[in-house]
């Protein structure tokens, strides 16, 4: 038995229905997109086993760009849910054959709320067919299982169908990579384009010292202040220089080395620093990776450090560059 074939034949014969699902779209797609922009309340979704489970897909999907949408199983509208549907929300229901026990009993009450109701079967005559407003068809020829039974061809274009739907939508209400983001704010898109240095940046028990620090002096904040780093200020506070482990490093390699000797005389003077604390965090990761740098010091206008940000911060949180 060739089961790299088999899996091959399934592939084959699920693209093969997909394509001829694409063929053969038509007004009733159309009219289906005009009911759900039009629709004032929420989209639901209904369908039972297979149906129900790529129903329940559908839902998620509508609501995460930018359709109101939530699954609702026939049996517990049956039980109390139909309460659920108000009167300007739009149902779509899913069942391959239409004639579904579940969905059927609840469909006159569907249209005794006189809404819209979307019916994806794969029978034109079938009762789902009829109670429809629109109806889209979700035929296939057949199954990938070899039985011809499992569900497997049909679920796969009706999850591509409610895809379409989707997308359509999305295209047709102008909806952008900021709407997406503003409904996956933990998303990485999310994190992308609404996390700020000011929401990441170290404020508290910051390993700051002066220009008359010791460097014996300085490698003690450094160890407490746990960035591998000291900010040295002068006088007025400013920022003006920063000691790293690796210039520590490269201080004990230096003839003449003592503990005893000023911090920043080893210093590196004049450090990359950042004052705009609304920058997006995606973007101060691209500033620390093109600068090679792992600490982005943040300061006022007056030079004065308000926080820092270390490459650990951004990494922990999430962020990718751009």
């Amino acid at each position: 038995m060739d089961l790299i074939k088999i899996a091959q034949e399934t592939f084959q014969i699920e693209a093969e229905a997909l394509y001829k699902m694409a063929e053969r779209l038509d007004q009733n797609f159309l009219d289906a997109i005009e009911l759900i922009m039009h629709t004032k309340g929420k989209l639901i979704i209904t369908g039972v086993g297979k149906s129900g489970l790529v129903g329940a897909k559908m839902a998620a999907t509508f609501a995460s760009t930018g359709t109101s949408s939530f699954f609702l199983h026939p049996t517990e509208a049956l039980h109390g849910d139909l309460g659920m549907i108000g009167k300007d929300d739009t149902l779509i229901a899913i069942s391959s054959s239409g004639e579904s026990e579940e969905l059927t009993k609840i469909l006159p009450h569907i249209k005794r709320f006189d809404i819209p109701l979307i019916g994806l079967t794969g029978n034109e005559n079938s009762s789902l067919a009829k109670y429809a407003d629109v109806f889209l068809d979700i035929s296939v020829e057949k199954e990938a299982c070899p039985l011809n039974i499992a569900p497997t061809t049909s679920t796969t274009l009706t999850m591509a169908l409610g895809d379409a739907l989707a997308v359509a939508l999305m295209n047709k209400r102008g909806f952008k990579k900021e709407d997406f983001a503003s409904f996956h704010p933990g998303g990485s898109l999310g994190k992308k384009l609404f996390i700020k240095i000011k929401d990441l940046m170290q404020t508290e028990s910051l390993p700051i010292i002066d220009t008359q620090t010791t460097l014996k002096e300085a490698i003690v904040a450094m160890s407490e202040g746990k960035l591998g780093t000291v900010l040295i200020v002068d006088e007025a506070d400013k920022f003006i220089a920063l000691l790293s482990d690796g210039d520590l490093r490269r201080a004990l390699m230096q003839e003449g080395f003592s503990l005893e000797h000023l911090a920043i005389d080893y210093a590196s003077k004049n450090p990359k620093s950042y004052h705009d604390t609304e920058l997006l965090a995606s973007e101060a990761l691209e500033i620390i990776e093109n600068d090679r740098i792992q600490l982005l010091p943040l300061t006022n206008e007056a030079g004065e450090i308000l926080g820092v940000l270390h490459i650990h911060d951004l990494v922990n949180a999430g962020i990718k560059s751009k």
